[in-house]
């Protein structure tokens, strides 16, 4: 009997062995790392295409807060372990600016080619995340004066490259979304404090350089 009960027990453990990451993730991100999370609103179902959300045509499937809003982000354990509980395969969610990082994201092929140019220019990144269309390299928060003083210096900024700053989001993994799954390109080292981070000036040149190269330029639709 005690076979039988321990063997139940080990067949649990691995049917929920997704969830019991999510939530991990979650919590790590949360009190750890002290980056504001909160759920997405996920697929229609886990594995399939579409948007759980009532816009049939939506734009972000399963990628965007819902319910409750952005504006709910937290670092409470006690309410992102409530959250992940109730719906243990939400997509996690992280609201960007301070005290959590922003990000820089482009198309993903040429963000692979960017990666590319960033190592051999020396260029130390921090993590980057790599959903199936887009990947978004994370950076210390900066204001929309700072960036627009950037973005003032240079002759043309592709309309492929996007940045996510205060009042944005990003997907963060290991989560599911109605377009796939999100996975790290570059990790965060395993068992480090918040991860280090780059100012959104040490890689922007590299990314419009790489975007004009390639002729990614207009904005996806």
């Amino acid at each position: 009997m005690r076979e039988i009960l321990g063997r139940r027990r080990k067949l649990r453990s691995k049917r929920s062995g997704g969830r019991s990451d999510q939530i991990r993730a979650a919590l790590t991100f949360a009190t750890a790392w002290q980056w504001p999370v909160l759920p997405g609103v996920g697929p229609k179902q886990t594995g399939a295409p579409g948007c759980a959300c009532p816009d049939a045509d939506c734009t972000v499937p399963g990628e965007h807060p819902f319910d409750p809003g952005l504006l709910a982000a937290t670092t409470d354990e006690r309410m992102v372990r409530w959250w992940w509980t109730n719906r243990p395969t939400a997509p996690i969610v992280m609201a960007t600016g301070a005290p959590g990082p922003c990000a820089v994201s482009l198309p993903a092929l040429a963000a692979a080619r960017a990666l590319t140019a960033l190592d051999r220019a020396g260029v130390r990144i921090g993590p980057v995340v790599a959903a199936p269309d887009r990947w978004f390299l994370l950076v210390a928060p900066y204001s929309l004066a700072e960036l627009g003083e950037l973005l003032y210096a240079k002759d043309w900024v592709p309309g492929s490259l996007r940045f996510h700053g205060e009042g944005g989001y990003v997907v963060l993994p290991p989560s599911e979304t109605g377009q796939g799954q999100v996975r790290w390109e570059r990790a965060p080292l395993p068992g480090s404090a918040s991860p280090w981070v780059p100012g959104v000036e040490a890689v922007l040149d590299v990314l419009v350089e790489t975007l004009t190269r390639t002729g990614v330029s207009a904005p996806e639709l």
